[in-house]
């Protein structure tokens, strides 16, 4: 294996004509007309909101579209709800998904803290309360699969059914470069220097990590990865997203604490081969009574936008189910 997939470890159409917006916005939701300015061929959500909500003491920003029942998408690093914008055109006239941009991230409210998954989990929570009528499926990659393994843990009553895409449980991450880990945990996680380090080279920075961790090098658009560099470039982005870094041993400590209890509802993990592979499901398979695995052979660490037909069809048939 190259270091270049350990790395992995870590864990142009428009949305279809016709796709029905949910409901309106209640009293703590509020329309942002021209909020999210999508141009140079980026793609926008045709009959979606772009709606902010605040809960758990933060204003996140979130885009909903479709109708049926509740999926909220959890998108990682460096990533923003638009990394989900295959998924919700391609799902959109079977579910309704509402996508949030992550505490901190895009257009959601920066905070000096709060960057700990637990406390992303508190958000998530209170987001389903305000937008699903407490309860959703819930889909997470990355870091906010980590945020998605909290949630269910700890607010299992608010998740229907948990999809984890290519992330590792909380504690499970090697971060060892010397032994076969990624390097770039120990760089994030450093103070100060990070931010430095990528001043002025945002969109540089985003877009190598982005091929390094695919596969298919070119699966994630060079469009999507300007829409995401142009919000981790603004003031106190890249900061926001190292902070998740940054919490990572809290994560684990928090993860640890949960030993032997167990994940109830049904749960569906869907790694690259070139990736995480069969580690994310290792590591489940002692908390989830309900567990189904699926390995995507042609795939590395960004599964929904590399292998997007067969990772939606997986999506669709483990909730429809």
């Amino acid at each position: 294996m190259s270091m270049e997939r350990r790395a992995f470890l870590l864990g142009a159409s428009t949305f279809a004509a016709g796709a029905a917006a949910t409901a309106s916005p209640t009293t703590s939701e509020t329309s942002s007309p021209g909020a999210v300015d999508y141009q140079d061929g980026a793609l926008a959500p045709n009959g979606g909101q772009s709606l902010f909500a605040r809960v758990n003491g933060v204003k996140l920003h979130y885009v909903r579209v479709g109708v049926g029942p509740n999926v909220v998408l959890l998108h990682g690093w460096p990533q923003t709800w638009f990394a989900w914008r295959s998924t919700m055109e391609r799902l959109c006239s079977r579910f309704t998904l509402i996508a949030p941009d992550l505490r901190g991230l895009g257009l959601s409210e920066r905070t000096a803290a709060g960057y700990d998954k637990q406390t992303i989990a508190g958000d998530v929570r209170a987001l389903i309360d305000q937008t699903a009528g407490g309860r959703a499926h819930v889909v997470g990659h990355d870091m906010g699969g980590k945020a998605a393994f909290m949630l269910a843990h700890l607010h299992p009553e608010h998740v229907e059914k948990l999809v984890l895409v290519d992330c590792l449980i909380p504690g499970t991450e090697n971060m060892d470069a010397l032994r076969g880990g990624a390097w770039h945990y120990g760089f994030h996680m450093a103070p100060d220097f990070p931010e430095m380090l990528t001043k002025g080279r945002e969109r540089d920075y985003i877009a190598a990590q982005i091929r390094a961790w695919s596969h298919k090098k070119d699966a994630v658009p060079d469009a999507a990865i300007a829409e995401f560099a142009k919000h981790y470039a603004s003031e106190g982005g890249m900061t926001a997203g190292f902070n998740y870094y940054r919490a990572l041993k809290d994560d684990a400590a928090a993860a640890a604490s949960l030993k032997g209890r167990k994940l109830d509802m049904p749960v569906l993990t869907i790694a690259g081969r070139h990736s995480v592979g069969e580690r994310l499901a290792d590591a489940l398979r002692p908390q989830a009574t309900n567990l189904r695995s699926v390995i995507v052979d042609d795939s590395g660490h960004f599964v929904a936008d590399e292998a997007p037909e067969q990772f939606c069809a997986q999506i669709e048939g483990f909730l429809s189910a």
